[in-house]
């Protein structure tokens, strides 16, 4: 019935359908496989992409090729930068999205690729034979050959929906959870656990007072995610905020001795850094509010979701509480709120590609590697989609390191260190952050990409048009003045200092107080030669001016540190044999296989006498 699959993918999900496209657009020919046709790229949880960190990671999908950062711009309702009053490394985009357009965007993307077909069905059985992954076997029976096979599970993997003391055998609400596989890999060799994820409540709209709730407006000037030529949304929607109260905490309480969180029905651990709001109040009782987000579903829904109001507690008790919450004394509720359980796979058994290392050709991607939040999983996607071709062609594999992405840094802490808890990516887990900007991740990755036959030759011309632009603007501050009689008067209305004499413009930009705007109003010559160039190359060119110092040390000591990521590990190295390595180096060393010194260094248990002891043997 089935022809043979260069590659199959397993669900459809963020992560499954950026590994599709990217596969599929490197030229293999793609089976995507979903158990519902009708959910791909489903926003299961909030309807929303980017934030802190994660904004990021969908600049950096984007600027190699991937769809992400698109469909976001295509569905979005509200668009909003993020801490704009800290420095650019901490500026993070963000969008409020239309959750049935994002997934139709997705679905047509997908349906366009020549090389991509879709299968709706549930894989029992991934077929593995002379220790490589071959195709799949279907629910239906059906054998299907391929050369890789990609899983992005999600939430499927023997998932178990909790609300009280109700367990429902799924992976999504209304939806059935995905068996066997979990024992398949097991029997295999591989090593699983359990973890937890919730979802709030969702209401009806036209059930709330938002009069009495704090109005929350995207940007006047709205950017977007994509360096193509998306366009940015014509019209916004407003988002609000309201708070709980002891009120709010009490009836909550009551719930506490049927919550499967509580009584330890769920033994999975949830993510720290999204508490559900039992689990809030219980951690946090000296707090007498938390904040809660009122966000639409789209344009045209009424639907809300109920932002930071996650909840695993009996029904009747999440809405007699949500009925003491500002606003919402009349809330009429859609459905509520669910803790979720599922199997993962510790990633420590994963190669840097995403290749796991007992089977061959076999690649994990998303929640099943013990991650949370679409843009995480998207980001593996696309990384598992790009290798799992470049490995059955025998090509150059994608390998992104810590100084130069984001999805580096979310790999090499996933493989590396590993994770028993939900995996969030974080600017504070980035030691390169100010070089891993929003604003810089086409001038980062797009060459690369490039390379990889990911992009196009007209991008990468944008890129180096836009770097050369930039270069051209500081090198015209950093030859150019202005005289005090042109810049005293900006700097007296920006309470700076005023020049003693006539200054270099790089210098004068170089202040905190002053922007780039502030230099053409003083010079209009300047401002002339600032006309000639759009906002990114403008933006760029502030940024480099502003940080110029920071960048250079940035610099050295990622250039310090390159000597160790360059310096790789022969995959067959034998650490049993060095016996001056500790016991408990011999046994991560092993167990992670690192592709280099730097990777080796970062790996919990090894110490730097134990690099040490390395680099002396492999030298």
């Amino acid at each position: 019935m089935f022809k043979k699959y260069n590659i199959i993918v397993v669900g459809a999900g963020h992560a499954g359908c950026e590994a599709a496209a990217a596969a599929a657009n490197l030229g293999s020919s793609v089976l995507l496989i979903t158990m519902n046709m009708g959910v791909i790229a489903q926003m299961s949880c909030n309807p929303a992409i980017g934030g802190v960190a994660k904004g990021q990671i969908v600049r950096e999908i984007d600027a190699m090729g991937g769809y992400t950062g698109i469909i976001a711009d295509k569905s979005t309702i509200q668009f909003r930068m993020l801490n704009k009053s800290k420095g650019p490394a901490m500026w993070s985009p963000r969008s409020q999205n239309d959750r049935m357009r994002f997934a139709e965007e997705w679905r047509l993307t997908l349906e366009s690729l020549p090389n991509l077909d879709m299968w709706q069905d549930t894989v029992k059985e991934i077929i593995v034979e002379g220790g490589k992954a071959k195709g799949v076997i279907t629910s239906l029976g059906i054998r299907i050959e391929s050369d890789a096979v990609v899983l992005t599970n999600g939430t499927f993997l023997n998932g178990i929906i909790h609300i009280g003391e109700k367990k429902i055998g799924g992976g999504r609400t209304a939806e059935k959870a995905a068996t066997g596989l979990t024992e398949q890999l097991v029997s295999l060799g591989f090593e699983s656990g359990r973890m937890k994820t919730g979802t709030p409540p969702r209401i009806d709209g036209r059930s709330l007072n938002y009069s009495v709730m704090e109005e929350q407006w995207g940007d006047e000037n709205p950017g977007r995610f994509s360096y193509t030529n998306v366009g940015v949304p014509s019209e916004q929607r407003c988002c609000w905020i309201t708070y709980t109260n002891d009120k709010v905490h009490d009836v909550l309480k009551t719930g506490f001795d049927r919550s499967p969180m509580f009584t330890g029905r769920i033994k999975g651990l949830g993510p720290r850094y999204c508490p559900s709001i039992e689990d809030k109040i219980n951690r946090f009782a000296e707090r007498d509010r938390h904040q809660i987000f009122v966000e639409p579903e789209g344009f045209k829904t009424v639907e809300i979701y109920v932002n930071g109001f996650s909840t695993s507690l009996p029904e009747d008790v999440q809405l007699k509480a949500l009925q003491l919450i500002p606003g919402f004394e009349n809330a009429k509720m859609y459905r509520p709120g669910y803790a979720i359980e599922y199997d993962f796979f510790p990633p420590m058994q994963l190669d840097l590609t995403l290749e796991t290392q007992r089977i061959k050709h076999l690649f994990f991607a998303g929640q099943i590697n013990g991650t949370t939040g679409y843009e995480e999983a998207a980001a593996q996607g696309f990384v598992a989609g790009v290798n799992a071709h470049q490995r059955i062609t025998d090509q150059h594999e994608l390998l992104l390191k810590r100084s130069e992405s984001y999805i580096g840094v979310l790999i090499d802490d996933l493989v590396t260190k590993g994770t028993e808890e939900p995996y969030r990516m974080f600017t504070s887990r980035a030691e390169h952050r100010l070089l891993l900007r929003q604003d810089n991740a086409d001038v980062r990755l797009t060459p690369l990409a490039y390379k990889l036959g990911l992009v196009s030759e007209e991008r990468l011309d944008l890129v180096n048009k836009k770097i050369r632009n930039a270069d051209l603007l500081v090198s015209y501050m950093r030859e150019h003045s202005v005289s005090t009689d042109q810049m005293n008067p900006v700097l007296l209305e920006l309470g700076s200092s005023e020049l003693a004499q006539k200054t270099r413009l790089f210098s004068v930009l170089s202040r905190p107080q002053v922007n780039i705007l502030d230099l053409a109003k003083a010079s209009v010559e300047f401002s002339t030669f600032l006309n000639t160039f759009d906002a990114d190359t403008i933006e760029q060119a502030e940024i480099k001016v502003k940080y110029d110092s920071y960048f250079e040390k940035e610099m050295e000591i990622v250039n310090k540190m390159k000597k160790m990521e360059d310096k790789e590990i022969n995959p067959d190295f034998d650490y049993k044999s060095l016996s001056s390595l500790s016991i408990e180096a011999r046994e991560k060393l092993l167990k992670v296989k690192p592709r280099t010194l730097g990777q080796a260094s970062r790996i919990s248990g090894v110490s730097p006498s134990d690099i040490s002891v390395l680099m002396v043997h492999m030298s």
